[in-house]
C-alpha cells in the first residue's frame, strides 16, 4: 500500500544533498545506455531502487515484475490508482510504495530520500525538474509525441529497456494485443460490438474524451470504434464541459461513463435524475456503462489495458 513521505523539513536542504547524488551511477558495477528525450542516458544494468514519477512508468515496471520503491499519486486520488492497488494486493501483498508527489508536483526531497538508482518520468517533465532529478539518479524521459492511441507502447518499451526487462515488457504488450483481438471476435459473435463514446463526468460537466487516447485505442482493438463527435477542444485530449443537450450529439452504440472521485459520482447521480439525460438514445437502450475514471481516463500501460479489457468483457459479453 502507498505510504506518504516524511516531511521534507526533517531533511537537510536539497542543495546540500545533491552535491554527491550524481555519484550514484558511478558506483554501479555495470550500465547500459538508452535513448531518451534528453539524449542517451546510462542506466544501471539491474536497477533495484526505482522511482516512478509517471503512472505509465509504474504500470510498465509492474508489468515486467519489477516493484518500484516510490510513485506519484493518480489524478483525483491521494495514492496510486485502484487497479494498481489491486495488482499489488495480488502480486506484492507486502509491498509499500512511497508517495513522492502528485501528477504535476514532485517532492524532490522525498525522491532523494528513497535513494533511487533509476528514475522513470513522464514525457511532460520540465527541463528544470530533469536537471535536478538527473543529479539524484539516471532519469529516463520518453520522447514527447503527437497524441496517438499507441503512444503507450513506445513509452512502455523505453521503460522496459531502461529496466533491463525489454523481453518481459514486449511479452506484456503482445498479451494485450492478442487478448483484445480475441475479445473483438467474441463481441462480434455476441452482437456487442459497434461504436462507443467515452465520457469523464466532472462536477462542472461531462467531458468527451478524444478518440486518440490510450483507452480509445484499447476499445478500438476490442472491436469498439470510438467517436468523439468532433467535440474535443484544441488541446486534443477532451472536450470543454458540455451541457446534457450537447451530449446528445454522441451517437455511439455504447457510452462509457467515468468518474474520478466522489464529487464526480455525485454529479453523475444528479444528472441521471434529469429528463435530458434520460432522453439520450444510449440511455434509453440501457447501454451506459459506469467505469473507474482513474483507470479509464488517466492510466496507461499493459496492466491498465488488461484491466480495461476485463471491464469490457464483464459489461458487454453475456
Amino acid at each position: 500500500m502507498p505510504r506518504q513521505p516524511s516531511s521534507p523539513f526533517l531533511m537537510p536542504p536539497l542543495r546540500l544533498l545533491l552535491g554527491g547524488a550524481s555519484l550514484v551511477l558511478a558506483l554501479g558495477a555495470q550500465a547500459h545506455s538508452v535513448e531518451t528525450a534528453n539524449g542517451p542516458v546510462a542506466v544501471p544494468e539491474s536497477p533495484e531502487r526505482i522511482v516512478t514519477l509517471y503512472e505509465g512508468a509504474l504500470d510498465a515496471a509492474l508489468a515486467t515484475g519489477q516493484l518500484p520503491v516510490a510513485a506519484v499519486t493518480t489524478r483525483g486520488g491521494d495514492g496510486v490508482a485502484r487497479y494498481i492497488e489491486a495488482h499489488l494486493d495480488v502480486h506484492h501483498p507486502e509491498a509499500e510504495l512511497a508517495i513522492v508527489g502528485v501528477v504535476r508536483e514532485i517532492n524532490l526531497e522525498a525522491v532523494l530520500a528513497e535513494r533511487p538508482d533509476l528514475i522513470l518520468a513522464a514525457p511532460q517533465l520540465s527541463a528544470e525538474q530533469y536537471a535536478l532529478l538527473s543529479r539524484i539518479a539516471p532519469t529516463v524521459v520518453p520522447q514527447a509525441r503527437e497524441l496517438a492511441a499507441d503512444n503507450w507502447k513506445h513509452e512502455a518499451r523505453l521503460f522496459g529497456e531502461a529496466l533491463g526487462r525489454g523481453e518481459a515488457l514486449e511479452k506484456a504488450i503482445t498479451e494485450v494485443e492478442e487478448r483484445a483481438a480475441a475479445l473483438a471476435v467474441d463481441l462480434a459473435e455476441a452482437g456487442g460490438d459497434g461504436s462507443a463514446n467515452l465520457v469523464r463526468w466532472m462536477p462542472q460537466g461531462p467531458l468527451v474524451m478524444s478518440e486518440s487516447l490510450f483507452t480509445s485505442g484499447v476499445l478500438a482493438a476490442a472491436g469498439l470504434a470510438v467517436d468523439d463527435a468532433g467535440l474535443v477542444n484544441q488541446r486534443g485530449v477532451h472536450s470543454d464541459p458540455l451541457s446534457l443537450e450537447n451530449l446528445s450529439r454522441l451517437e455511439g452504440d455504447w457510452l462509457f461513463l467515468a468518474t474520478l472521485n466522489e464529487e464526480g459520482d455525485e454529479a453523475l447521480e444528479a444528472a441521471k435524475q434529469s429528463a435530458a439525460f434520460a432522453r439520450l438514445p444510449v440511455v434509453e437502450k440501457g447501454r451506459v456503462i459506469a467505469v473507474d475514471g482513474q483507470l479509464w481516463t488517466s492510466a496507461n500501460g499493459p496492466l491498465a489495458a488488461q484491466a480495461i479489457l476485463d471491464d469490457i468483457e464483464a459489461a458487454l459479453l453475456p
